[in-house]
């Protein structure tokens, strides 16, 4: 009869690396998952000078997906702010 003696020690390493890996690639999953992906095409990237807003400016987008969003108060309120510019994109 032959004994097969396999050390416990040896594997705590591998064990702890990989514990590492697998958090470090749950937890990249869970923040995309939550964050949302990233969408290759929104439509206010078709707004106008979207293409600048890295550049010298910066660009706030508001979604009117809330049914108590109102147009005209937010239009007003980002203007009395000192907006630039305040326009509406279609999707």
């Amino acid at each position: 009869m032959v004994w097969v003696v396999i050390s416990w020690p040896q594997m705590i390493p591998v064990a702890y690396e990989l514990t590492i890996l697998c958090a470090s690639f749950g937890a990249a999953l869970g923040m995309l998952g939550f964050n949302g992906f990233p969408r290759p095409h929104h439509p206010i990237f078709n707004a106008k000078n979207f293409e600048r807003a890295s550049q010298d400016k910066f660009f706030i987008g508001v979604e009117a997906t809330d049914p108590k969003f109102d147009l005209e108060a937010t239009d007003a309120f980002l203007r009395s702010l000192g907006a630039d510019e305040v326009s509406v994109v279609e999707e």
